[in-house]
């Protein structure tokens, strides 16, 4: 059974987000999605600040997807402020990225990451990948 979730996706690849956004269509997944390119828009919009202060534009995710390595403030930072509010922590987050680097995936998972996925690079393994995200997080998962 499917539920209407919220999904941020911080990612800064045009190329990854539109495979994201077209993996998601092709299995008739109906989420809102929305997307910031940096650490600091994924901060902004879940402190809802700047542009992103009316919390219709930028509903609280049920779930984010965030890309490791990104301009400005990265994944990882982003990671360790969320998890630290009391008021987004339970917010899971999903890691999304091509870094296979094992202190990366040290830091994520004890800075609070709920998962850690690996970019492929073919884009049949990628759209693998994210059907099996999409599966885990939004049909077997009971979120918040």
């Amino acid at each position: 059974m499917q539920y209407q979730r919220t999904i941020l996706v911080v990612e800064d690849s045009d190329e990854d987000f539109t495979a994201f956004k077209r993996v998601m269509r092709q299995l008739s997944y109906s989420n809102r999605i929305y997307r910031v390119m940096d650490g600091d828009d994924a901060l902004a919009y879940l402190y809802h600040q700047d542009h992103y202060s009316n919390p219709d534009i930028a509903p609280v995710p049920d779930l984010i997807l965030l890309d490791l390595n990104l301009p400005g403030t990265d994944g990882r930072e982003v990671i360790y402020q969320v998890k630290q509010d009391i008021m987004l922590k339970s917010i899971p987050i999903i890691v999304l990225t091509s870094s296979s680097n094992p202190k990366d995936i040290e830091t994520c998972y004890l800075y609070g990451a709920n998962s850690y996925l690996l970019k492929p690079i073919g884009i049949d393994e990628f759209k693998q990948k994210i059907k099996h995200f999409l599966h885990y997080w939004l049909e077997v998962s009971l979120l918040r």
